[in-house]
């Protein structure tokens, strides 16, 4: 839910769309517009900003939220690596990558000692988004704390170029879309 704080010590940030790493100031006042993901995207005097979730406690009478579920599953599956991708948000819209259609392909290669390496192709809404490689890393660290995965790759890909006609059902609903 929306809503004002005043940051109660500096802390680094993330400038969206940009990508560029900034700090704020202590006593900056910033506006929560979404905390999904864990992530925080906050809009300041001087522009919107994405505040990892290790760094929210800057935010004063803020209090992330636990992790997602995906990331405290048991034993490793495919299904528990797209729950994983599910936890993962473009800071600007509030539907994760998965059904906003930017995850293209995800593979899933066994090592002899019964880890798994995890290769993941995704896109972006669009290809000048300095927010690309955050959001990469974003999912990269999902799946790698899944159980036995040895490896974690997420690669950035701009073919087929991506259009709001790849956005799930389940994300056009959130979105207001139908």
């Amino acid at each position: 839910m929306p809503q004002d704080h005043t940051l109660i010590r500096d802390c680094p940030a993330t400038v969206i769309p940009a990508g560029d790493k900034v700090t704020l100031k202590a006593g900056t006042s910033v506006f929560i517009t979404q905390t999904l993901g864990g992530n925080v995207t906050v809009r300041a005097d001087h522009g919107l900003f994405q505040i990892a979730v290790a760094d929210s406690g800057a935010i004063g009478g803020y209090s992330a939220k636990a992790e997602q579920p995906a990331a405290g599953a048991t034993e490793f599956s495919e299904e528990a690596v797209w729950a994983a991708l599910k936890t993962c948000f473009d800071p600007e819209i509030p539907v994760n990558i998965v059904d906003l259609g930017l995850v293209y392909d995800l593979a899933v290669e066994k090592t002899p000692a019964g880890k798994h390496i995890l290769e993941v192709k995704m896109t972006l809404t669009a290809p000048g988004c300095g927010m690309g490689p955050v959001i990469a890393e974003d999912a990269r660290q999902k799946i790698s704390k899944l159980p036995d995965v040895e490896s974690a790759k997420v690669h950035i890909v701009w073919d087929p170029q991506w259009t709001p006609q790849m956005i799930s059902d389940t994300g056009r609903k959130a979105l207001g879309l139908e």
